[in-house]
């Protein structure tokens, strides 16, 4: 599948969105997005990703209607089984909504955190953003040496905070790493950052410690839209954020960079 290699316009990305399933009809099925919607209502903190939400959201439809509208679900609560989707519209706006965060990040030379849970996935769409923001004269937070969480390492490569499990980087949705940097920082006298860029519970611990935030989620994490919905996030981008090639997200970073202003650094 062809990529484009220049900075797509709004058209050419919502197209390219839709062709490579980060949007529209995406491959997660409908089936696991209602579960992990009732998980979440019914109080399994794993699905929190790092967020306090209380009795907030014991509704299994709430939080369906908060996914349809800032993620772009099918709102039909008998859709029970089959095809669920992503609105690339709804993915374009929290792109421009982001870039302006990381704008402001960069015109203030802002302290900021990269972090992912999803390396597979979304490793590079970080990596790029950093090494952007680093060039515009932002400080990237390098995180303490040594940290342990969820029987793994936490370390930094390439300027993102990932975890680590016998020299394998590891796909996780636990806010114990992110909480295990916060905690690092202040131990050692650091500044916390002005900042975070991140998802899953990454996200979700740095906006519940009330840092500033941003993120990119799936259709099957509602927590972190929940908290967008209420302020504890700024911005949450929807998409899916494993497809079949981590290069297929290059022209949504590139699009992200150019309305942000930066340069990017690939």
């Amino acid at each position: 599948m062809p990529i484009p290699s220049a900075v797509p316009s709004r058209a050419e990305l919502i197209d390219h969105l839709i062709r490579t399933r980060i949007a529209g009809d995406v491959a997660t099925p409908r089936e696991n997005n209602l579960s992990h919607y009732r998980k979440l209502a019914n109080g399994d903190r794993h699905y929190w990703l790092g967020l306090e939400l209380g009795d907030r959201w014991t509704d299994e439809q709430d939080v369906l209607a908060v996914m349809a509208e800032r993620c772009g679900v099918v709102d039909d609560p008998e859709h029970r089984s089959g095809q669920d989707t992503i609105d690339p519209e709804l993915t374009v706006g929290a792109l421009d909504r982001m870039a302006s965060v990381l704008r402001k990040a960069a015109e203030a030379k802002e302290r900021v955190l990269f972090a992912t849970g999803h390396p597979g996935g979304l490793l590079e769409v970080h990596r790029a953003t950093a090494a952007a923001l680093r060039a515009a004269g932002c400080e990237i937070v390098e995180i303490p040496g040594g940290l342990q969480a969820d029987e793994g390492y936490v370390f930094q490569f390439c300027d993102v905070a990932m975890l680590e499990r016998g020299a394998t980087l590891w796909h996780t949705h636990s806010p114990a790493p992110m909480a295990a940097i916060l905690d690092g920082l202040a131990h050692e006298g650091r500044p916390l950052p002005d900042l975070v860029v991140a998802d899953h519970g990454w996200a979700g611990c740095a906006g519940q410690r009330g840092i500033d935030a941003v993120g990119y989620a799936d259709c099957n994490d509602p927590a972190l839209f929940l908290g967008e919905s209420e302020g504890t996030l700024s911005v949450v981008v929807p998409l899916d954020d494993h497809v079949t090639s981590p290069r297929f997200y290059d022209p949504m970073t590139a699009y992200l960079l150019d309305a942000a202003g930066l340069t990017a650094q690939f």
